[in-house]
């Protein structure tokens, strides 16, 4: 296996709407994340975007994204119908494969373009599931109701997730939402979507993210420090919520297994979580100790998802901790479709 790190990262600044198109947003971030890697675009061997056309509403419309890139000179590039964490996957197995030695990879939502809830509806069974409309919110109610009635999560934890996301989202600064609210204070507010309050859902976001990953003595040249990706794993549940138990995630737990979380301390683990009570379920399912690693210190996307960049920026924050020497090793996580139903887990180490 060749090594591969993340060298550089970029996110743009995070909004409740933008009149931008999507172009418009990506070139900004593409041209940061450049810049923070002190490389030129014909330095990058392998191109890759992850979006979702049920958010413009229509089909390929990923493909206007390219303009972003330049047209010239030609790029190899590719595209996946996931959150940028799927793309960086797509660009590490293309490094591995050695058929490029730097990649850059971006995941760009525009939250603001419709009726989220309704439109990921879209990503379910077409047949059994589609057609009924159940909305996102309503299927993640379903799982945190599985969750709460099993044992593996209570409120109180669903609250103190939230909590820690606002304060540790007035930090980072490049949020939506922050606060000082304790978890007794969140669980005072009525509940507006059971089981949820407004402080279990994510703060919806326009947005971009992009990372560049290079392989061994590249990764080297471009960063002081590269974040090296030591294991990655993608592992998937069935997309029928009722053949898969809601109150754990299995898929999470055998990528954790695979890449080795528990074989040594974890400084940091950045995981996205888009509502409150999938926190505690990862924890579990990555078996995390909290005494020992801080959890989402970015504040995550409960106070700021942009729709397919927010799983990409949980690696660049994880990264961002090791390239300044705050972690040592860290894990990252990305997810996508309704109750954490696929997820990617990553190790990244400083050594």
């Amino acid at each position: 296996m060749r090594d591969v790190g993340i060298v550089a990262f970029a996110e743009s600044q995070l909004t409740y709407g933008t009149t931008n198109t999507p172009v418009e947003m990506i070139v900004p971030t593409v041209n940061e994340v450049l810049k923070n890697a002190g490389i030129e675009r014909t330095e990058v061997d392998f191109w890759c975007h992850g979006s979702c056309d049920y958010m413009t509403g229509q089909p390929f419309s990923f493909v206007a994204a390219v303009d972003a890139l330049g047209a010239w000179p030609p790029i190899i590039e590719s595209h996946v119908e996931m959150d940028g964490a799927w793309a960086l996957y797509e660009a590490w197995v293309k490094i591995q494969m050695g058929e490029a030695n730097v990649a850059l990879v971006f995941g760009n939502g525009k939250s603001s373009a419709g009726d989220m809830n309704r439109a990921l509806t879209l990503q379910q069974d077409p047949y059994t599931v589609a057609p009924l409309w159940p909305g996102l919110t309503a299927m993640e109610g379903i799982g945190a109701c599985a969750a709460l009635q099993a044992g593996t999560v209570t409120e109180r934890q669903m609250a103190e997730a939230a909590s820690r996301a606002r304060r540790d989202g007035a930090k980072n600064g490049n949020v939506l939402v922050s606060g000082s609210e304790s978890a007794d204070e969140l669980l005072s507010r009525a509940v507006t979507s059971a089981p949820f309050r407004d402080h279990d859902l994510p703060a919806m976001a326009d947005g971009v993210s992009a990372i560049i990953i290079a392989a061994g003595h590249a990764a080297k040249r471009i960063a002081k420090r590269p974040a090296w990706i030591r294991a990655i794993d993608h592992r998937i549940d069935h997309q029928n919520l009722g053949w898969r138990d809601l109150a754990r995630s299995t898929s999470a737990a055998i990528a954790a297994s695979e890449v080795g979380v528990h074989n040594d301390k974890v400084d940091i683990a950045e995981l996205h979580t888009t509502f409150s009570h999938h926190e505690q379920l990862l924890i579990n399912a990555l078996q995390l100790r909290t005494d020992a690693t801080r959890i989402t210190p970015s504040g995550g996307a409960l106070v700021g998802n942009a729709l397919m960049a927010a799983g990409l920026s949980r690696f660049g924050h994880a990264a961002r901790a090791i390239f300044d020497g705050t972690a040592d090793r860290a894990v990252a996580h990305a997810q996508q479709g309704a109750c954490l139903q696929q997820n990617i887990v990553a190790v990244l180490e400083g050594n």
